[in-house]
């Protein structure tokens, strides 16, 4: 007999060598399955996530699923359970018992990273693990219409990065924002896609800013997604600066929908 819990946690990445776990390397995956060990007297529980996100890469909206044998936990008293075994560097948010058909990954509707750019001149000591540095001149308006190109149904090959498993390259990108944080001096890049391939959002960034830059023509995104080819994008925007920042397991609100003006 065992329980299923879907649990919403956050934590800094900037530690850990990515979300799954890996022999000798500490992982987010590895920090909960040890405390549940500890809870279960010994047993093996296998933690699944929405998502795995790789080194330095942090969430404040990932979410997990466990099932837990034996006596049936309330679900505020696991959040309570699993924080007081946590590193200071992951905490659980919320939590709550679902059905046994319920899936971590194959019942998402969506998913949204965020990305942080500084646009200091040199890095900030406070800021350099959670964030990426771009200290040079960047045209906002320009990413912001380019951005557009990105959103509806398309073949993301050219911004998929070697080493990732999934065959079938088709997103459908729902929103794309970019804003500038006047009194951080950062970028902020938010996307939302029914889902991402590996290294996407990066890759994305890194293509955006040399459009803003005036590296790369506005209009260039078409082509890019049409050559369905990686070397059409070289660079990749640092790990530091991404944040997976919510996951959807409802129907996409209609306000994140900006592939419907299309």
């Amino acid at each position: 007999m065992t329980t299923r819990y879907k649990m919403l946690m956050a934590y800094d990445g900037h530690l850990f060598h990515g979300f799954q776990i890996q022999p000798n390397a500490r992982t987010v995956q590895g920090a909960i399955e040890e405390a549940l060990k500890k809870m279960t007297k010994g047993k093996r529980i296998i933690v699944e996530g929405s998502g795995r996100t790789d080194a330095g890469v942090h969430a404040l909206g990932q979410v997990i699923q466990f099932d837990y044998p034996g006596n049936k936990i309330p679900a505020d008293k696991m959040v309570l359970a699993l924080n007081s075994m946590m590193p200071m560097d992951i905490i659980f948010k919320e939590c709550e018992i679902v059905d046994d058909d319920f899936h971590v990954r194959y019942d998402i509707k969506g998913k949204w990273y965020r990305y942080r750019m500084s646009l200091d001149h040199f890095v900030n000591p406070f800021k350099r693990f959670y964030t990426g540095h771009y200290p040079y001149p960047i045209d906002v308006e320009k990413m912001q219409e380019a951005a557009k190109d990105l959103l509806g149904t398309h073949d993301f090959t050219s911004f998929a990065a070697s080493g990732g498993q999934i065959v079938d390259k088709v997103r459908t990108m729902y929103y794309v924002n970019i804003e500038k944080n006047e009194e951080e001096n950062e970028l902020i890049f938010d996307f939302i896609c029914s889902g991402f391939l590996y290294n996407m959002v990066r890759i994305l960034v890194a293509m955006l800013l040399e459009i803003g830059s005036g590296k790369r023509p506005v209009d260039d995104i078409p082509r890019v997604i049409a050559a369905k080819n990686r070397l059409e994008v070289p660079q990749t925007a640092q790990a530091s600066g991404l944040y997976l920042y919510h996951v959807f397991y409802d129907e996409m609100p209609k306000k994140y929908r900006q592939d419907l003006d299309l």
